[in-house]
């Protein structure tokens, strides 16, 4: 039955393969947090970041796509405390992030005319799953720390979701520029009692399809 069921799909996708369109894509990125403990925000900063990737522009319906991304991001921010926070020391005062993500991003496309060059917005929930991270923090006594980042179930986290937005333009021969912005969703932080850490970057990407043809 799993069989039929595979080979059912197979027959289904592969007349489609010849309208996929394959693409990279990289840019800058400015990137903080919305950072609460106990439900009062902290004085945050951005930091600089990019990211890079690769995506796809799949048919689905009239000017409706399915664009599926993965890409590397450079993540961070810098946050001055009031109250204690932990992570990362119940006795630091501020704290200095360099995160390395990889995202999985289930986008939508759409373009908004049947013009071959046009503009398009994409959207849809992410995954950000960390592979490392840095921090450097200050400690009311004066000490300074500098360490990698802990991650676990009473860590700092290693899964985040957060929602997408994407605006751009696509040319007729497959150049791409999008501006775009990510809305952190979960807390970054699993440590009980510890603060919301909600991640957010916008910037902007170029890219270009580099296999395929939409017919």
């Amino acid at each position: 039955m799993r069989f039929i069921v595979f080979s059912a799909l197979l027959l289904f996708c592969v007349p489609a393969i010849s309208q996929v369109k394959l693409g990279v894509f990289a840019g800058p990125q400015l990137t903080t947090s919305r950072y609460t403990i106990k439900s009062v925000k902290q004085i945050t900063d951005y930091k600089v970041g990019w990211e890079a990737g690769v995506t796809a522009k799949i048919p689905f319906d009239t000017r409706l796509y399915f664009a599926p991304a993965l890409y590397y991001s450079l993540k961070g921010y810098k946050v001055n405390f009031n109250a204690p926070s932990l992570p990362p020391d119940s006795n630091a005062i501020n704290n200095n992030t360099q995160i390395h993500t990889l995202v999985a991003a289930p986008l939508l496309h759409f373009d908004l005319t049947n013009h071959p060059a046009h503009f398009f917005i994409q959207f849809g929930p992410a995954l950000d799953f960390v592979l490392a991270g840095k921090e450097k923090f200050d400690l009311n006594s004066g000490a300074h720390i500098n360490r990698s980042m802990s991650f676990s179930f009473t860590d700092y986290g290693y899964v985040t979701a957060s929602a997408v937005l994407h605006f751009g333009y696509e040319t007729e021969n497959g150049l791409l520029i999008f501006a775009h912005y990510t809305y952190g969703l979960g807390n970054a932080n699993n440590a009980d009692l510890g603060p919301q850490i909600q991640h957010r970057d916008f910037g902007i990407s170029i890219g270009k399809y580099l296999y395929g043809r939409l017919k």
